[in-house]
């Protein structure tokens, strides 16, 4: 079943990503094995239900079957050595919920985590990352094409899982989406 949503998340990547990967194969490469990458999400899959697809198809930006498109948006997944930082929006079912509105979407940075590189026997790479210090956010697995595309899944505790579809490039040099005070 999970060969069969990753295929699915794949051939939505090819359908629906709008920009070109910014990255060629070494490069590509590289990124992975200095693991030091940012994550653009270009799209949202929440997890399929009755009540979801109500207002999904209600909400302008829907690309049917509950794809959402982020065009335009800076959500990121930013991954180095000593840190993960998530920026992404959540669209889904929470089974519990937060009153806080800037606690809403995916939004953690964590210095704890599991980091595992697994080769694809077709090219590309899986990287499985497990913020040990996060609220929610129990796994996440990023799927990356040897040319850059690539599908991020999120599992939490507290809410459905959601796909993210988007390309793989070159950290910039201000990493950094919430400051500190």
């Amino acid at each position: 079943m999970r060969t069969f949503k990753n295929l699915l998340a794949l051939l939505i990547v090819f359908s629906s990503v709008q920009v070109m990967a910014q990255t060629d194969k070494e490069t590509t490469a590289r990124l992975v094995a200095d693991k030091h990458l940012v994550f653009d999400a270009t799209a949202a899959i929440p997890m399929a239900n009755a009540d979801l697809n109500k207002v999904l198809s209600k909400m302008p930006g829907t690309a049917g079957a509950g794809v959402i498109q982020l065009n335009g948006s800076q959500y990121q997944l930013i991954i180095n050595k000593d840190s993960i930082e998530a920026y992404l929006p959540y669209y889904g079912r929470a089974y519990t919920s937060t009153m806080n509105p800037d606690e809403s979407g995916i939004k953690f940075k964590s210095k704890k985590f599991g980091y595992k590189t697994t080769a694809r026997k077709k090219g590309g790479w899986i990287i499985d990352i497990t913020p040990k210090d996060t609220k929610d956010v129990r796994s996440m697995s990023l799927s990356i094409s040897s040319a850059g595309y690539a599908t991020l899944s999120v599992n939490s505790t507290n809410r459905q899982p959601i796909t993210f579809n988007g390309v793989i490039s070159e950290p910039k040099k201000v990493e950094s989406k919430t400051t500190e005070e």
